[in-house]
């Protein structure tokens, strides 16, 4: 047999193995995905003013002080005796202490399994508050009424104990300080 018979034949079996495997499999059932979860098979994106803002299963990292924080992002493949590690370790816990969160929890100073965590423990998000009422100018007691509102789970193996959505927190932030600034329409006088 030539090389060019050899080659066709190659494209041939190429051509028939990506039709059974995108066009009789992944499209069926990523139709069926979407019937029977959407949110799911869309990304469970989450937007804003018809734009995606984000995804509510992937972390998103917050640099500002007005936003609730997320996890630390980077490489967390460094084994606990790692010199490095103890040192991003007291590093991130310096920068928590000098925000005024004298004992930081746990998920604050250590990077997730995928760094791509959504969520932080209701402690984690509590111990944030403080600062968020400073940065904002709001009542500590209305941004303590938003942790419920956003709590997650604990769901199957998504969470042990129930969590805050870090983005969905701060869209949370952002609608509050809109509707604080945002002068309340005039209220109709009364015969």
């Amino acid at each position: 047999m030539s090389a060019v018979a050899q080659l066709w034949r190659g494209v041939r079996f190429t051509l028939l193995l990506w039709f059974l495997t995108v066009v009789v499999i992944t499209l069926p059932l990523l139709g069926l995905a979407r019937l029977v979860a959407p949110d799911a098979a869309s990304g469970s994106l989450i937007r804003r003013d018809g734009q995606v803002v984000g995804s509510r299963l992937i972390g998103q990292g917050f640099s500002s002080a007005r936003y609730l924080q997320s996890r630390p992002a980077g490489a967390p493949n460094l084994a606990a005796s790692n010199p490095e590690l103890a040192a991003r370790v007291a590093a991130t816990a310096r920068r928590w202490q000098s925000a005024g969160v004298a004992q930081p929890a746990a998920e604050l100073l250590q990077d997730s399994a995928s760094g791509v965590d959504p969520h932080i423990s209701l402690a984690a998000a509590r111990q944030q508050l403080p600062r968020l009422a400073r940065e904002r100018q709001l009542p500590l007691a209305e941004l303590e009424r938003l942790i419920p509102q956003h709590q997650e789970g604990p769901l199957g193996l998504q969470a042990i104990e129930p969590v805050v959505n870090v983005l969905r927190f701060n869209l949370a932030l952002d609608r509050l300080a809109t509707a604080s600034t945002t002068p309340s329409p005039p209220v109709p006088a009364r015969p």
